[in-house]
């Protein structure tokens, strides 16, 4: 045992860079030579494709075995004793390459766009054996070896082998879909890493867990697609925003499944009208209060409410239902638990070194650099893959100021300009023209969105035109200024009007969605509904009020769950909405509001054809501060498709109010936010108005208090 090669020891102690140089079959000095590291057997031997047996020598205690071999060529395989048990397995280290010299070219060039079909874990069959191909990206690794329920997690037993700019790989045979696993490493300075997840699983591990699933693709079924041209620009898009831990939950405070949730959510949402559901990230994260937005897993379902085939499944009943599905994708920051990307390989490979660019100062989290040839794919890649794999419609980019702007959210001197001196991050702004590029590219009728929350131009232009190139933004601007206005007594709105005007003097500067997200019904700023004010009439009627002028409003539409029905508390995403507010009349009438306002926005085209065009509208007052009243007409592309919607924000009701119109004659009624059907004072128009005679047609209208009425053209 005393001459033992170096190769040998490193062998046993785990720390041999390129295993296969050393174990599997070798010639050498005009013989065949077998060596095998087995711990824990007492006898190896070899065995030819004619059943000729070899034993190999047992060259060191710990394991290490070997011995020569009479035929040369053609496969052989091992048999092990343990004990009294005698194994007969294939050896790991005589299959042949998993990544081609192709795969490797495209990958050092950053252009292979199936990054998920070749790393990670896929059950693959190499020279007639079944087993799992493991591949991982850790340049900077020493040693890399796949440890799982298939070799006792034991690092020593399945070393990898490097190829190209620091792709481990190595195939296991008689591993199987359904075995847990994690890779270890050493790191550049021969130091111990903390085993890591795998950063393209399609499965992991339910929290406080935190091992990768092998999952065999081959299971995942398709969902059918959505109906074609459901995210176009002309198209009506409402979207019904979801915690799918929170929706709804069971007896005793636990989660639906994705099963059950696609059994009730999707009926749901079109009931009330929507058109698309958005999930709040779904990818596998660690942390239940981070709502997902801290994520480990990206390639991965959250195994909370089920495995990947059930997720599909979820996704296909949506679809099913004539609903799209959008997911929140986080691309700007991950978190730093030592099972993650943080420090992956010993190094900062996947987030910056510095942490004036590497850590985001309000999270904790790191910030990926979008500089690195590799990291882009890898983001890029994931995008691409839940729109393949699991047919997903569009993605919301979260906090995409975050990205942007280097100086995000730090003090003077907390920050490093870019190469030009300059605060804009100009690799993030690459990464995301290239993101969207990709995503039209490959899926044209998907869409994106970004939560863009500063004045940076052209977000949703393409990037041909100098564009990020994203399909929509959301309008943060409107939100703000809509919910201080509303939030304010209407005794002083009056003072507020701009409130309501500002936001149309950049309405189609973006192609916008309206959004009442998640993040406006928590951390103290109380739901929707919570922050109406007067006595129970007056807020219920000023919620009213609220979503008819968000539906008659130019831009698609986003509303959080919950908002639906008017939740009085705050989210909580430890536990469900409160379903049973929908036994009192005023919470069933809000829901029956949005149900009606989604119909109408569906069915006219005035109300979404031009929603990102400003030829689809006009406004028709705007100076009647002193009574709170606004009114504009919304257009489609057809000469009478029409809507005058005009709101009042103030709770009295102002008769014969005469407001212009383009067409004369009678004019339907089609919603009046004040009916008695939806818990208002049933103060109207009785179903429909005619023009009178003047110079222009004009209306003489009854406008009922705190309410939104929504007038069109009889044909």
């Amino acid at each position: 045992m005393s001459d033992l090669s170096a190769e040998a020891y490193a062998i046993i102690e785990g720390r041999h860079a390129d295993p296969f140089h050393y174990l599997g079959r070798h010639d050498e000095g005009g013989r065949t030579v077998v060596r095998a590291f087995l711990p824990e057997a007492s006898q190896v031997a070899a065995i030819d494709e004619q059943g000729d047996v070899a034993a190999l020598a047992r060259i060191h205690e710990a394991g290490l075995f070997s011995g020569p071999m009479a035929n040369g060529s053609g496969r052989y395989r091992l048999r092990a004793r343990f004990g009294d048990a005698v194994v007969d397995l294939e050896d790991p280290y005589r299959f042949p390459p998993i990544l081609s010299d192709y795969d490797l070219y495209l990958l050092g060039e950053g252009k292979h766009q199936r990054l998920y079909d070749r790393l990670g874990a896929h059950p693959t069959t190499l020279d007639g054996v079944e087993g799992i191909a493991f591949v991982v990206l850790a340049p900077n690794a020493r040693r890399v070896s796949v440890v799982g329920d298939f070799n006792f997690w034991n690092p020593r037993r399945h070393p990898m082998r490097r190829r190209g700019v620091g792709y481990w790989e190595i195939f296991i045979p008689r591993a199987r879909a359904g075995d847990h696993y994690k890779f270890d490493m050493v790191g550049p300075r021969g130091e111990q890493l903390p085993q890591k997840s795998d950063p393209l699983a399609f499965a992991a591990e339910m929290r406080p867990k935190t091992a990768s699933i092998v999952f065999d693709e081959a299971r995942l079924p398709q969902p059918r697609p959505a109906p074609s041209g459901i995210n176009a620009l002309s198209a009506p898009m409402s979207i019904y925003e979801v915690h799918l831990g929170s929706w709804r939950r069971k007896g005793h405070n636990e989660w639906l499944t994705y099963r059950d949730l696609a059994e009730q959510l999707p009926a749901y949402a079109r009931d009330l009208g929507f058109t698309h559901i958005e999930f709040l990230p779904v990818s596998e994260h660690p942390f239940d209060g981070s709502w997902g937005y801290q994520p480990t897993g990206l390639f991965a379902p959250t195994s909370r409410f089920g495995s990947p085939e059930d997720f599909a499944g979820l996704v296909d009943a949506c679809h099913r239902e004539g609903l799209a599905v959008m997911l929140d994708w986080v691309p700007g920051h991950f978190p730093d638990d030592p099972h993650g990307l943080g420090h992956f390989d010993g190094t900062a490979f996947y987030e910056h070194a510095n942490p004036m660019q590497g850590r985001h100062l309000d999270w904790g989290t790191l910030i990926y650099n979008y500089g690195r040839t590799e990291v882009v794919n890898f983001l890029v890649s994931n995008a691409l893959f839940w729109l393949e794999r699991y047919a997903i419609d569009g993605l919301r980019v979260d906090a995409v100021a975050s990205m942007l702007y280097l100086d995000y959210s730090r003090p003077a001197g907390g920050w490093i300009p870019n190469k030009h001196g300059g605060r804009e991050n100009l690799e993030a702004v690459d990464f995301l023209r290239r993101f969207n590029t990709e995503v039209f590219g490959r899926f044209p009728q998907a869409t994106t969105a970004a939560e863009e929350s500063t004045s940076w131009p052209q977000v949703s232009r393409p990037v041909e035109f100098g564009g990020l190139g994203f399909g929509y933004k959301w309008n943060m601007g409107w939100m703000h200024d809509t919910l201080d206005y509303i939030g304010k007594d209407p005794i002083h709105r009056k003072h507020h009007h701009g409130g309501i005007l500002f936001g149309l003097h950049y309405a189609f500067s973006e192609n916008f969605i309206l959004p009442l997200s998640h993040d406006e019904v928590v951390h103290g700023k109380r739901s929707i509904l919570g922050r109406m004010p007067g006595d129970d009439w007056q807020r219920f009627a000023n919620l009213r009020a609220y979503y008819g002028f968000m539906f008659g409003h130019p831009g698609k539409k986003l509303m959080f769950m919950g908002c639906e029905f008017g939740q009085e508390r705050e989210w909580n995403h430890d536990r469900s909405l409160d379903w049973h507010l929908l036994d009192q009349a005023r919470h069933a009438g809000i829901q029956s509001l949005i149900r009606d306002l989604n119909r109408l926005y569906r069915t006219l085209p005035a109300l979404h054809e031009l929603d990102c065009d400003p030829a689809g509208f006009e406004w028709v007052i705007t100076d009647d501060a002193n009574n709170n009243v606004f009114a504009w007409v919304r257009k489609g592309r057809a000469e009478r498709a029409r809507c005058l919607v005009v709101v009042n924000f103030s709770p009295n009701v102002h008769y014969n109010y005469r407001v212009r119109v383009p067409f004369a004659g009678k004019w339907r009624e089609a919603l009046n936010s004040d009916s008695a059907h939806y818990g208002g004072s049933n103060v109207g128009n009785t179903g429909e108005v005619q023009t009178f005679e003047g110079l222009t047609p004009e209306l003489n209208l009854t406008v009922p208090p705190l309410a939104a009425i929504f007038l069109i053209p009889e044909s």
